[in-house]
């Protein structure tokens, strides 16, 4: 891949493996690490992305990028999130708070499909499951926003 192939690439999608790395990780650190990661794999690819496709190729890559990078160092423990994810309006902190904290393969779908707009069909792509599995993630996960969220009401 060229420069000046590459260049439009990274600009274009940059912001979005950041953020789904930033989701997986809780570390910007390791989000950064896996942004640069990715896009490495993406200029010395022998066979780089069909031309469209490229988003759904660089998301796949970035989450197993997170996979090797979790099993890798063997964490036991998560660091925690030290800076602020900036939201549009004050109450979407909770909701981000709450989607934060679900347990990763339902945050990835979460991800995926909210923040990214991802179809439950390029979710079982990229996360290597079925899309009956995507939707049971999804159906779980809304469960646990809405259990937490409501908890978060009733406790305030």
């Amino acid at each position: 891949m060229t420069e000046t192939e590459f260049l439009p690439l990274f600009d274009l999608h940059h912001n979005m493996v950041y953020r789904l790395a930033l989701s997986c990780t809780h570390s910007p650190q390791d989000a950064e690490d896996i942004v640069q990661t990715v896009f490495l794999k993406l200029l010395d690819s022998k066979h780089p992305p069909t031309h469209g496709k490229e988003r759904a190729w660089l998301a796949q890559v970035t989450v197993n990028a997170c996979r090797d990078l979790l099993r890798s160092r063997s964490r036991q423990r998560w660091e925690p999130l030290e800076e602020t994810i900036p939201c549009a309006r004050p109450e979407e902190h909770a909701l981000l708070d709450a989607v934060l904290a679900l347990p990763p393969k339902y945050r990835a779908a979460v991800h995926l499909h909210y923040y990214e707009g991802y179809s439950y069909d390029e979710i079982a792509r990229i996360l290597r499951i079925s899309p009956p599995a995507v939707s049971m993630r999804l159906h779980r996960a809304r469960n646990m926003l809405r259990s937490s969220l409501e908890e978060d009401k009733d406790g305030t």
